[in-house]
């Protein structure tokens, strides 16, 4: 594994900062051109990505918090300070979902206050977040963060990983599913997914809709085969349980399907209008 690719003085360079980095500017530099061949202004998706970054970091710092609060217990700065008081720089833990979830609901505000469709919006940024979770997954994977349980058998498919990684010190010289791996794939499928079904997209929020559906599933998937400490188990039963995450993305695919329902009424909706008025 590689959690620092590289020092420049005291000045570390992490796998995951680095990979977190790329898939922002790429997944702005993407967005923007796709804004521009639907002939909206690319500097609004640039002001909404500004939005976008904070509320991704906020959410997904404030989510891991909020189910790991003994971990903070008489040290409360160090859930919101980049500058922790064991000595190390930067904010460890966060649950990407949180951050997901904020996106959406300060994306939908701030477009509300600028007077654009939501909808429209979503539909031109939402394949970069299946690029952007393929490209940080990877992160995860040299971090050795987000792993998964214990192999049981196929030890072929699965890494042990070094012991000064999360993963190795939870699970020390112990084969794991490379869940991290497996969530950068279908990060890639999704991304692809959407970039070929918007040939056949008969309204807006067609994308988003798409990607609720497809990304709450894959997360569920794989988060079978994750580790996740008690405390961010929502409903347990013997030595498994439903995680926080798998219940926002049950809840991610409902409101896809209710989206995409909703989209085809308001299409034949429209046709019989049209069809009556004729």
């Amino acid at each position: 594994m590689y959690p620092v690719l590289f020092k420049i003085g005291a000045l570390e360079i992490r796998s995951y900062g680095l990979a977190l980095a790329l898939s922002f500017l790429l997944g702005i530099y993407f967005s923007m051109r796709r804004a521009k061949k639907q002939n909206i202004d690319p500097n609004l998706v640039m002001d909404l990505s500004v939005v976008l970054i904070i509320s991704a970091i906020v959410g997904s710092r404030l989510l891991y918090v909020l189910f790991h609060l003994e971990e903070f217990r008489g040290r409360w700065l160090d859930t919101f300070s980049p500058f922790q008081s064991d000595g190390q720089i930067g904010l460890a833990g966060l649950t990407v979902l949180g951050g997901v979830v904020l996106c959406f609901l300060t994306s939908y505000i701030y477009l509300k206050i600028k007077k654009q469709s939501f909808l429209v919006f979503a539909d031109i940024l939402i394949p970069a977040v299946g690029l952007g979770s393929f490209i940080t997954r990877i992160g995860c994977f040299l971090n050795g963060c987000c792993f998964g349980l214990p192999c049981e058998g196929h030890a072929h498919l699965c890494v042990t990983f070094p012991f000064n990684s999360p993963a190795g010190n939870q699970f020390p010289g112990i084969a794991l599913i490379p869940a991290q791996l497996y969530s950068s794939l279908y990060g890639l499928i999704i991304f692809a997914a959407l970039l070929v079904a918007e040939r056949w997209k008969k309204f807006n929020g067609f994308l988003f809709a798409l990607f609720l559906i497809l990304y709450g599933c894959g997360r569920f998937i794989v988060d079978v085969y994750r580790y996740y400490e008690d405390s961010m188990l929502i409903v347990q039963w013997g030595s498994k349980g439903l995680s926080l995450n798998q219940g926002i993305s049950i809840i991610f695919v409902i409101s896809g399907i209710i989206f995409l329902i909703n989209g085809y009424i308001k299409i034949s909706k429209a046709k019989k209008e049209t069809s009556s008025v004729n």
